[in-house]
């Protein structure tokens, strides 16, 4: 078995890519199913975000899973193999290992430490899971990850004053209006970051914080933690006038603001200046909006600029938290193939234990008849015989098993005593 990670991400794609890659939440489980239908490919999870797209598969060792993923991925959403081939990487092995550890430990988000990351890599294992696509391979891989998060954020200070695409959002709204205080603010679409957004604006001070959202129990939940106002979604164009700053993050399909509702709401608000920030993927404004005056759109992209702001302050830390990383892809590599060697071993000790029975049966007839308490006396002798001559050379290979050349003492083993693979 052999583990691929492909994917694309912030670094490697824009966004304008990575919207067409992503995959909706109600999507995912048919997606793994017919994931797991390519060539070879045992276990996989999909892991998918407004910041990148990654599948994870277990495969056999003589399959081809980068292939089979980006065959998967342009055949399910549609896209010509050889353009989306330009944004992908792959990692196979340990490094395969090392990344899956690196984005669990928040070290290759846009915004190092941020902690959604880690949530939404549970989600996409948890789901793998319910849905029977992972399982002992892509199970210890993504435990072991879990517990390298856990252990970067409590041995560095990697996760102090951590920040999101949230919080970046709410930085870049502060470099446009110095001071957010008495703006009023919409959230369009209640998610996750648009919680963190609203929280985050609520300590900055803002006068007031609608919310919409197609869900309405959503929207008031929001609405409840921030002391915001729940506005109709059928109705929350006819209040975009009021409004300084909107954030969005739904995930509807097609533009919810357009460049001709723009220049509507520009009018009733004669000319005064708003905000958009577009943090949803896809996108939820169209980017011709950013042709008119006195209206300025960033989308998630943009918001790398305040992301690199806050970056140096992090990067001794998130050296430190690398460390941690390679420490444990060793010992988890370590670990694995002192595994590989239980079978081996446990083949040794059954044909060491059928050559002694079948010795003893032959020796038999020269014994004549037997007692049984000499029964009992040849067994336990030539047992003993055996397991102290096995000790020595087992308690070797476990320990050789453990080192870089494990597999070749492995191999020469099975070849030595000539057992099944």
């Amino acid at each position: 078995m052999k583990l691929c990670v492909t994917g694309l991400n912030h670094r490697t794609a824009p966004v304008s890519v990575r919207e067409q890659l992503a995959f909706k939440d109600e999507d995912l489980a048919g997606a793994l199913a017919e994931l797991k239908q390519q060539a070879g490919v045992r276990e996989a999870m999909i892991l998918s975000t407004c910041n990148r797209v990654e599948v994870a598969v277990a495969a056999d060792d003589a399959a081809d899973p980068i292939r089979s993923v980006e065959t998967f991925l342009s055949r399910s959403q549609r896209l010509d193999p050889d353009w989306l081939r330009q944004y992908l990487y792959v990692f196979e092995g340990r490094e395969a290992v090392r990344h899956i550890f690196r984005v669990a430990a928040s070290l290759d988000s846009m915004v190092v430490g941020e902690p959604q990351i880690l949530g939404q890599l549970k989600f996409a294992y948890s789901l793998a899971k319910e849905t029977g696509s992972a399982g002992g391979f892509l199970d210890t891989v993504l435990t072991r990850a879990f517990s390298v998060a856990k252990r970067v954020r409590s041995e560095t200070e990697i996760g102090v004053s951590a920040v999101s695409v949230s919080y970046a959002a709410i930085e870049l709204a502060r470099e446009i209006f110095g001071s957010l205080k008495g703006t009023r603010v919409m959230l369009i679409g209640a998610g996750k970051m648009s919680e963190l957004a609203a929280r985050h604006l609520q300590r900055s001070g803002v006068q007031q914080i609608l919310v919409t959202n197609r869900t309405q129990a959503r929207a008031d939940e929001v609405a409840a933690a921030v002391r915001g106002t729940v506005v109709e979604y059928t109705r929350y164009r006819t209040r975009l006038k009021e409004v300084d700053i909107v954030i969005t993050s739904s995930g509807a399909p097609g533009y919810l603001l357009t460049k001709e509702d723009m220049k509507s709401i520009l009018a009733e608000r004669r000319n005064k200046p708003m905000f958009l920030i577009d943090i949803a993927v896809p996108r939820n404004i169209d980017p011709a909006v950013n042709e008119l005056d006195n209206v300025f759109v960033y989308d998630i992209d943009d918001l790398q600029k305040v992301v690199d702001e806050n970056m140096q302050a992090r990067l001794s830390e998130a050296t430190a938290a690398d460390k941690i990383v390679s420490e444990e892809v060793d010992r988890l590599e370590s670990w694995m193939r002192t595994r590989q060697a239980g079978p081996v071993i446990a083949a040794l000790q059954d044909q060491l234990e059928q050559l002694r029975a079948s010795e003893v049966e032959r020796m038999r007839g020269k014994l004549g008849p037997l007692t049984p308490q000499q029964e009992q006396a040849i067994e336990a002798l030539t047992r003993a015989i055996v397991n102290k001559i096995a000790h020595g050379p087992i308690s070797e290979l476990r320990r050789q098993a453990g080192m870089d050349n494990g597999r070749p003492v492995l191999d020469t083993i099975r070849s030595m005593f000539r057992l099944e693979d």
